[in-house]
């Protein structure tokens, strides 16, 4: 386990899925960064959580229009803290994008991290293994319902535990981009599912569906495929699993910060 040393680059994913972004519709706005809740908007929330850790001294935002950043409080007060990116096609797009121009390590999350902490970032840090070229956190669901035991959550099933992502990824060095080049794929590939079951691998695919796939061995066998090598943080959060998809996801946020 390891901190990495200052000079940290934080990517903020805040792109639009476009116009029609049923939750940036719902609430009345262009992109789903900009909803605000707790009286800032979720990009701000973010910015603001990622601004208090000292390892990190750059955060890039990704959106396709650099000029709304200008008029947040939270960017006018980091001032050169913060940058600019336009969105690519798709998130894996931008995050090439992004290692192509900043290089590594990298932190990556989402603008619909509302509730993120900084506590819960210097733990996935401070937990990512140094010998890993990328590290993923995700959430045990006992963590996740200790948290919030009426949720409902769309849970990773693997044969050790259910679990639910984080939203927070670390690159740690050059390779980590055969990981980011894999998710490019599968997202290419995301309305032919056969194509995507051969990228994963059938075997594999087959196992997880009976049940017998362990977390660490899906882990192994995407690692071969993409020549990086991932490992797994397991966040003891379970609010950390929490992000704002859909009307349902922001009402809950709205009261766990009071703002119902």
């Amino acid at each position: 386990m390891s901190t990495p040393a200052a000079g940290l680059t934080a990517l903020v994913l805040a792109g639009s899925r476009g116009p029609d972004e049923p939750l940036a519709v719902y609430a009345g706005v262009s992109h789903k960064a900009l909803i605000e809740i707790g009286g800032k908007t979720m990009l701000e929330r973010v910015l603001d959580t990622l601004a208090s850790i000292d390892a990190i001294t750059r955060i890039v935002v990704v959106i396709e229009r650099p000029e709304l950043l200008a008029a947040l409080p939270a960017v006018q007060r980091l001032g050169t803290r913060v940058e600019a990116m336009p969105a690519a096609a798709g998130p894996s797009l931008s995050v090439a994008a992004a290692l192509t121009r900043y290089g590594t390590p990298l932190l990556v999350t989402t603008a619909d991290h509302a509730l993120l902490e900084a506590e819960w970032v210097r733990y996935f840090l401070a937990h990512c293994p140094p010998q890993n070229d990328l590290c993923v956190a995700l959430a045990r669901r006992e963590a996740v319902l200790a948290a919030l035991p009426d949720t409902q959550r769309t849970w990773l099933r693997f044969a050790d535990g259910h679990y639910s992502g984080c939203n927070l990824f670390y690159l740690a060095r050059p390779s980590a981009g055969g990981a980011v080049q894999f998710w490019r794929t599968l997202e290419a590939d995301r309305k032919r599912p056969l194509r995507m079951l051969r990228r994963i691998g059938v075997f594999s695919v087959l196992r997880y569906l009976l049940g017998r796939l362990t977390l660490r061995e899906a882990l192994r066998r995407i690692g071969r495929r993409c020549g990086a090598s991932p490992a797994l943080v397991e966040m003891p959060y379970g609010l950390a699993a929490v992000d704002v998809d859909k009307p349902s996801d922001l009402d809950l946020v709205r009261k766990i910060v009071g703002d119902a």
